[in-house]
């Protein structure tokens, strides 16, 4: 299983930027996928997830309104539209990814994510 991030970079407060996680999953319209985040010295943290549907999506209050996950199973391939961006949005941004489920939850932990990327940094400077 490998996840593969990309699309980061540096760019200024109010930019936006497209991140995109190319999986080699097997079956990855089965999987549910997630972006987090950490920024230096803090403890990674949940940004969105998007069920296998790809209509059914949960955002952290950090970024709603201002982000969009989206996914192509066809391709394989989750995205994160970040616009807005703030200097606190500043992190290393990882894609996970877990088997889907029927149930109405969203998870949003880190234990609960089986699968990860290796991350790409995204810095807003002010």
């Amino acid at each position: 299983v490998q996840l593969q991030a990309s699309g980061g970079g540096l760019v200024q407060a109010g930019d936006s930027l497209r991140l995109s996680c190319a999986a080699s999953l097997r079956r990855f319209s089965s999987f549910e996928m997630g972006w987090f985040r950490q920024a230096p010295g803090k403890e990674r943290e949940f940004v969105a997830v998007v069920r296998v549907n790809g209509t059914s999506t949960y955002y952290a209050d950090s970024v709603k309104g201002r982000s969009t996950i989206s996914r192509d199973n066809a391709k394989s391939t989750m995205y994160l539209q970040m616009n807005s961006l703030k200097p606190e949005d500043t992190g290393v941004y990882y894609c996970a990814a877990r088997l889907g489920y029927s149930g109405s939850i969203f998870y949003t932990n880190t234990p609960e994510f089986p699968y990860w990327g290796q991350g790409t940094q995204v810095t807003v400077s002010s």
